[in-house]
């Protein structure tokens, strides 16, 4: 029987790719991770999530039941990766790559003893790695210590540099313009996912317009009609739209693992007297949440003081979930700053280069006036003097109720 490989060299096939960021800030992440790394007296980090991946090697890898990892030790950043994927890996890591092949158990974890072999002491993502997982590596690397470092990982990704702002912005300028096209869509009898499937065209094209040497994967909208409205990851359905619906559209480009929303609430036609006073409270809440992202302001904090607006209203019990999060390289299959989310049991404060959304949503029950849910978004980026907002589209009864009031 003849043998066969377990690892593959795909270097130089092709060249590598442009990449998200400059080479610079590449190096400033994985510098500042190893420093770290060096502080706590780990060898080599094993990273295996889709976020940290790509995070610290721009590579954004499609996992498909093998797995794949990054090793980062004090001198060389490599991703691990799956024959089935050829050179891209390479191409798109920052770094360099090692390919392992299906043709012999265990190959993954060959690949990995000749990049961490010699640690003694190893950093994984305990958040990331199963029960299953944690075993072959006890038996891989017998003796090795093995060492939380999904926390650390996390608290510098909080802090976003320049270059990823710039980034975000621009995605939220995307963003913006799939609002528009779901709202140039929207009609009654419309399908809801005749509207999700414009707006994402209009992402992707501008995508590819605005980053011409980026691969164009995951951008999607929900786009969510009457009782399909009462929770926030509704995909769309071929409900078609009736007049006096509420709607809500949520529109998600993604470019390069990072991800940006835009969310509001609208009617088809007209909206009942309860609908309006349910929509106008939540934009109230929505206004004053964006004026509490401020630096030095406690998650927390923010969370009790809107609270207490619902609280006024008797709608503190329709409030569906947290009032925001943190953006960058998280999407609704991988990835979360949960460090930095605006709710009771968080106590992070914010500060510079944080970028975190406003969105508040309660949702009332169907056999109630004004059912339906009601949900704004806007993404607030954390400034020395105060915070900015980078979303620009309208909100509210006066811009919402479709088609537009002449």
């Amino acid at each position: 029987m003849t043998k066969r490989e377990r690892l593959q060299d795909f270097a130089g096939n092709g060249e590598k790719a442009q990449g998200t960021f400059s080479d610079a800030e590449m190096r400033r992440r994985q510098d500042a991770i190893r420093r770290h790394m060096a502080d706590v007296g780990i060898d080599a980090a094993l990273f295996t999530s889709y976020h940290n991946i790509t995070y610290y090697a721009d590579f954004l890898y499609c996992q498909f039941g093998r797995r794949y990892g990054l090793v980062l030790d004090h001198q060389r950043a490599t991703s691990i990766s799956a024959g089935i994927d050829g050179g891209r890996p390479w191409r798109r890591t920052f770094g360099g790559n090692l390919v392992y092949t299906d043709w012999h158990r265990d190959n993954y974890f060959h690949a990995l003893r000749q990049l961490a072999g010699t640690a003694r002491r190893i950093g994984i993502e305990f958040d990331h790695v199963t029960i299953e997982f944690m075993a072959l590596l006890r038996a891989e690397f017998p003796g090795i210590e093995f060492v939380d470092i999904a926390g650390p990982a996390m608290r510098l990704r909080m802090i976003k540099s320049a270059e990823e702002i710039a980034h975000i912005t621009e995605m939220t300028r995307i963003a913006d313009l799939g609002g528009a096209a779901c709202v140039e869509a929207t009609a009654a009898g419309v399908p809801e996912h005749e509207i999700a499937l414009h707006a994402t065209a209009t992402l992707q094209r501008e995508i590819a317009r605005s980053w011409p040497n980026a691969e164009l994967q995951d951008s999607w909208t929900w786009f969510q009609s009457g009782i399909n409205t009462d929770g926030a990851h509704n995909p769309p359905t071929s409900r078609r739209i009736q007049p006096g619906d509420i709607l809500s559209l949520n529109c998600f480009p993604m470019v390069a693992g990072y991800y940006v929303a835009l969310e509001r609430t609208l009617f088809a036609e007209h909206a009942s007297d309860e609908h309006l006073r349910l929509w106008q409270v939540n934009c109230k809440v929505h206004d004053r949440g964006k004026e509490l992202l401020q630096p030095g302001a406690k998650c927390s904090d923010i969370a009790a003081e809107l609270n207490e607006i619902y609280a006024a209203e008797n709608l503190l019990h329709y409030r569906s979930f947290g009032y925001g999060h943190s953006f960058g390289v998280l999407c609704h299959y991988y990835g979360r700053e949960a460090g930095l989310e605006l709710r009771e049991d968080c106590d992070t404060v914010l500060a510079p280069g944080m970028v975190v959304s406003m969105e508040p949503m309660i949702t009332i029950p169907a056999h109630l006036p004004g059912a339906g849910g009601y949900r704004e978004h806007d993404i607030l980026v954390i400034e020395a003097g105060g915070s900015r907002n980078i979303t620009g589209f309208p909100y509210g009864p006066e811009h919402l109720i479709l088609p537009p009031r002449l």
